[in-house]
């Protein structure tokens, strides 16, 4: 089977006005499979937002190559962006609406029927506990229930690939591990999952194979366990440092 995420040698170099042209993500490479769950590694300032946004065609990559669900990302951009649930640290809710009509807008800017779109809503609400909160605005939920409708809002239209840019940042642990058992789920389902973290517990607990991303650069990729070996390291704490060279 084709995988979900093919990243090719992508690079992407910004210019700054004081330093001069800067890359914030040179040659990496790795894929994703379905009913798989990736993770890139790394510190803030690695790169990992930066290679996320280019799978999700929000960047357009200076050099390299990414398709996902099949199509490029540059060539076939619409295509990518239909396949895919995004949640980034941007990923907006419109303050006056409630989670229920976020979700309505959204399915129906996907082109989802009425028919189709009702049942899913009602699912999606379910799915991620906010049943409780689907009648409330957006502007008056509690930090964890704003993330829970952002990712709400990637899902309505259930895309077989997620692109996750940190998706607990910020949450307290109850609803941090609420997101942990629905990322678990996803991959029960055959979905790709891939995010980005710094925190090694989610990385041990979900994912299947990571990349470790530092200055911007894929130092490894592999299982955990490969990593491990290849470290030497018997802890991914220690694996981690071993790679970026602390």
């Amino acid at each position: 089977m084709q995988p979900a995420i093919t990243a090719d040698r992508l690079t992407k170099t910004f210019l700054d006005r004081r330093r001069g042209p800067v890359t914030a993500a040179k040659e990496i490479s790795f894929d994703c499979g379905y009913g798989e769950v990736f993770g890139l590694l790394g510190t803030n300032g690695a790169g990992k937002t930066t290679t996320l946004r280019m799978l999700s065609t929000v960047l357009t990559p200076t050099s390299g190559t990414a398709t996902v669900a099949g199509h490029d990302v540059v060539r076939a951009p619409l295509l990518v962006r239909r396949a895919i649930g995004f949640l980034s640290g941007n990923t907006g809710l419109y303050a006056r609406l409630t989670p229920r009509e976020t979700l309505w807008y959204f399915g129906r800017l996907h082109g989802m029927s009425h028919e189709r779109l009702g049942p899913r809503v009602e699912q999606v609400l379910d799915l991620l506990d906010l049943r409780p909160h689907a009648d409330v605005r957006c502007e008056r939920l509690s930090t964890g229930n704003r993330q829970k409708a952002s990712i709400a809002r990637a899902i309505v239209h259930d895309p077989p690939v997620l692109i996750l840019d940190e998706p607990t940042l910020g949450l307290d642990v109850l609803v941090a591990s609420a997101m942990v058992r629905f990322i678990a789920d996803c991959r029960a389902r055959g979905k790709c999952v891939i995010f980005s973290t710094h925190i090694l517990s989610e990385v041990e607990k979900l994912c299947d194979r990571i990349a470790v991303v530092h200055g911007g650069e894929v130092k490894a990729a592999g299982t955990i366990e490969e990593l491990r070996l290849r470290t030497g390291k018997p802890l991914l704490e220690e694996v981690f440092i071993s790679l970026v060279g602390g």
